[in-house]
């Protein structure tokens, strides 16, 4: 069993931003906390600390589970459904979704170059279907069963552009409205021999 954290750590989490999970405190709590997987210090300055899931799940007295791989900043400790995961989420997937997306805004802030929070970073360039498949479910679209409705985000070959599915055009039009709204370009298209329906979304630059 993983051992709680020291007082002095505890005070750190419970000092944390409720929204965002930033962390402030001394260097050795805040280096502890990232070794323990409850932090995570940001790659760009000026390198401030936010809490993972787990370190949330402490804050707010949960249990803690294993996570999936690969968070917004690579912590490893989120991963976004892009849609025909096996595994339901867990309870507390809202709320990590939420911390999730509010880490990538700050990142945009911290690493565009004019700071604009209105439009993709390079991690989400780089990135392309953990972040159109963020932005979908941060903002409360749901994300397909294996065998059910909701969206699907795929890789394609073109540079920088994602594709996404949905059951109807209802909900590729409300998929496109979101990225949009993200700082995403998305348009309709139809596959030639398929007939089937999708969008093709774009990180905007400008």
């Amino acid at each position: 069993m993983t051992r709680p954290p020291t007082a002095a750590q505890r005070r750190v989490i419970d000092a944390a931003d409720p929204v965002t999970g930033r962390l402030s405190g001394a260097e050795a709590h805040l280096a502890a906390l990232v070794r323990r997987g409850l932090a995570f210090r940001h790659p760009r300055p000026p390198h401030d600390h936010f809490l993972t899931p787990a370190g949330h799940r402490i804050r707010e007295g949960t249990p803690q589970t294993p996570e999936p791989a690969e968070a917004p900043a690579g912590t490893g400790v989120f991963a976004a459904r892009a849609g025909g995961e096996e595994e339901p989420p867990g309870p507390s997937r809202m709320r990590e979704v939420r911390s999730a997306w509010q880490g990538l805004v700050e990142l945009r802030r911290m690493t565009n170059p004019d700071g604009a929070t209105d439009r993709p970073c390079g991690w989400e360039r780089t990135h392309l279907v953990q972040a159109a498949a963020l932005a979908l479910e941060a903002a409360g679209h749901a994300p397909a069963a294996p065998d059910g409705d909701g969206y699907r985000v795929r890789a394609t070959p073109q540079p920088e552009a994602v594709a996404v599915y949905g059951p109807d055009d209802g909900t590729l039009r409300a998929c496109a409205a979101t990225l949009e709204g993200a700082g995403w370009q998305a348009g309709e298209y139809t596959e030639p021999r398929t007939r089937v329906r999708y969008l093709l979304a774009s990180p905007r630059r400008v």
